[in-house]
């Protein structure tokens, strides 16, 4: 690390649409912002950039459907994201978005430099169009049959149903999403970087200078993507909402938003230059400068091939010196879906989890997908909370604050003559800082977490065993020197634990009165001097309870349900009847009286219903979704003029009408306001 002077530490731009999820936390913010807490502790100089991804064509989709403008909907989000960035602790130099003006004008530079100097190569082809729209459709925008599963309502992108990638002119009876008119194809022009040429230096750059260095699922895709061949890629294309082409002869177009978005962290760092008065260049252009991109794995090609390619094309750019992208976190067991709502979101999160922002740090570090999916569950969650950060951490240090207070006042006692145990501890404990410093540098997160918490259990297993609550009576200089000991290993998490828990490695520190925060005094065990006095004891973590986990588990499960029943199609429609037809049926609201569950069934009870011209038996097959105490005062549908039938010795005379849900649970039909029994329907 020395042999940079500086580092440029990027992180995916999210895209402002919606608010971020734990997926995104995960695989990108959580470990970025561990890896520049560290660095920052380390004395090195950092620059941290974040922003917002506001161009392409979902946005302007879903400012369609909410009838209002893309600028409106990336307002609302870009705020939204900011602010829970802001309140988690990711603790960007600059957050800033794509669809500022400086944004717009550096992108504009950059494709005017390239296509000056001759790198971009012009071609035409045939897109299809929407003549009464007046516009050539982006691949969002078309809709039609999947060639492979016959899914009829599939992207000129991707058929959501199968997953299968494809091209608009692949579907099957396409059809304009903005009119619903068939369209038809049209010559366009588009400017493209040809990447093909830079197929080449990209297997020296990638496959032989970075074969040690990058993560091995980052080599990997990046081995399969040049092996396979690459392609010149389209920079420009057919919208009215991005960063317009600075060219006369390209009215109606903007720059590709694969473009345009990397280039947002270089417009960042220019916004960020002018907010402090200093130069951006070096930051980007000099070659003593580190730059790192953290991302999740479905940008690995975007950032180590495409975006390389474009700085080498421009020519007088860094490259990054690594991508470490991380795989995705799964939710409950199955894969995190903003459509479907999938989700743990954060600024929910946050207003449901106060104060606990480094319980969801701490979880997510420890099951962070580095070379593999892994999954999150609510069960975890609580685990890691209860029996690892309370129990552990918390522990050791709300025992040591506690008998400080209690046997000394407060005030740090001196500590006397060491064990051979404990001189053999304490060189132990001044291992920590290098040990959790080297896994961080070579990304490896969920390891250096670890051996912070191994540092906590060292300090939470020495007082458990030294007992100093037993010995303070017959032997109170052993006391003194447990309890000193105790305190310097708290003020050594104090320090180390800052990169991870931001927020209870603060309140540690001034629990503690620490005022040192360099990486290296995590090995100092003389950080609290003897007679200082240290602060009232607080609680670092407090229960997570089984009810929270309960209630979140329940949301997610009402959010399965309702994606199921909008995913499941109606009943085809049966054969016409006459109106006279539906004239005999005798459909009316009626109130129940009494019910109760008939003896060795499963499913039935027997309710007393008011019909409004009778009181009648009517047995119904509901008796796994309605205990009978729930039934009395329920109204409900029910055909009134049904013949009567025996069953289970009971006459039932009419049916209760029943609708069943996606989980093939059966479910009351009742009116929306309580109407007088017997009211009829028509």
């Amino acid at each position: 690390m020395s042999k940079f002077a500086r580092h440029t530490i990027t992180t995916a731009l999210p895209y402002a649409n919606g608010p971020v999820h734990i997926g995104h936390l995960a695989g990108v913010y959580v470990p970025a912002d561990i890896y520049v807490r560290y660095l920052r502790m380390k004395g090195e100089q950092v620059l941290f950039i974040g922003g917002s991804d506001e161009h392409g064509v979902p946005i302007t989709i879903k400012a369609k459907n909410e009838n209002t403008t893309p600028q409106a909907i990336v307002d609302r989000y870009h705020e939204m994201i900011k602010k829970s960035f802001a309140e988690f602790g990711i603790s960007f130099d600059i957050y800033s978005r794509t669809s500022s003006p400086i944004h717009h004008e550096a992108a504009s530079e950059f494709f005017t430099k390239l296509y000056e100097d001759g790198k971009l190569i012009e071609k035409t082809s045939m897109q299809y169009y929407d003549a009464e729209a007046h516009q050539f459709l982006a691949d969002r925008y078309i809709t039609g049959g999947c060639p492979h599963c016959n899914n009829e309502k599939a992207y000129g992108d991707q058929c959501e149903a199968c997953g299968t990638s494809l091209s608009a002119t692949d579907l099957i009876n396409p059809r304009s999403a903005l009119t619903g008119n068939v369209p038809v194809l049209r010559e366009t022009k588009h400017w493209y970087l040809p990447l093909d040429q830079y197929e080449g230096w990209l297997k020296e750059w990638i496959l032989e200078g970075h074969r040690e260095d990058w993560k091995i699922n980052v080599y990997g895709q990046c081995k399969s993507w040049i092996e396979q061949g690459l392609h010149p890629r389209a920079v420009t294309r057919d919208l009215d909402w991005g960063v317009k082409v600075p060219l006369q002869e390209a009215e109606g177009k903007v720059l590709y938003v694969w473009f345009d978005a990397p280039i947002g962290y270089i417009s960042a760092t220019k916004e960020w230059a002018e907010q402090t008065g200093k130069t951006w260049e070096e930051w980007w252009k000099a070659d003593d400068t580190e730059l790192l991109h953290f991302i999740g794995k479905d940008n690995i090609v975007f950032h180590c091939i495409i975006f390389p390619a474009m700085l080498k094309a421009e020519g007088s750019y860094i490259l990054p010196e690594n991508v470490p992208a991380n795989e995705f976190l799964n939710l409950e067991g199955d894969k995190i879906s903003t459509s479907r709502n999938w989700a743990v979101w954060l600024h929910e999160y946050l207003e449901e989890f106060k104060d606990k922002q480094d319980v969801l740090r701490y979880t997510l570090t420890s099951i962070a997908p580095e070379t593999k999916d892994s999954d999150f569950t609510w069960a975890d969650f609580q685990a890691k909370n209860n029996n690892e950060l309370l129990a552990i951490f918390g522990n050791l240090v709300n025992r040591t604050v506690v008998l400080t207070h209690k046997y000394y006042g407060g005030v740090i006692p001196v500590a006397h003559a060491f064990s051979a145990e404990e001189q053999e501890m304490i060189e132990q404990i001044k291992t920590f800082p290098a040990k959790i410093g080297e896994a961080l540098e070579k990304f490896r997160f969920r390891e250096a977490q670890m051996e912070l918490m191994n540092l906590a259990r060292i300090g939470n297993k020495y007082l458990t065993d030294t007992e100093p609550w037993k010995k303070v009576k017959e032997d109170p200089e052993r006391v003194e020197t447990i309890l000193h000991l105790s305190l310097q290993i708290a003020a050594a998490l104090s320090v180390l634990s800052e990169p991870f828990l931001p927020f209870t490695s603060k309140r540690l520190k001034e629990m503690l009165n620490v005022t040192e925060n360099r990486w290296e005094h995590g090995a100092d065990m003389n950080l609290l001097s003897d007679g200082d006095k240290i602060g009232e004891p607080q609680y670092l973590f407090d229960k997570i309870e089984d009810k929270v986990i309960e209630e979140q588990e329940a949301k997610l499960q009402h959010v399965k349900a309702q994606a199921l029943l909008e995913q499941t199609p109606a009943q085809e429609a049966k054969e016409d009847i006459t109106y006279d037809d539906f004239q005999k049926m005798d459909l009316r609201i009626c109130t129940v009286m009494e019910a109760e569950k008939i003896p060795k069934t499963k499913k039935l009870l027997k309710m007393k219903i008011d019909t409004g011209v009778d009181i009648r038996e009517v047995v119904s097959g509901i008796a796994e979704y309605y205990a009978p105490e729930d039934m009395p005062g329920k109204q409900v549908l029910m055909l009134i003029n049904l013949q009567p039938k025996e069953i289970k010795g009971v006459s039932s005379h009419g049916m209760v009408l029943m609708v069943e849900n996606t989980n093939g649970e059966l479910v009351v039909v009742e009116p929306g306001k309580t109407v007088k029994a017997g009211s009829s329907v028509s």
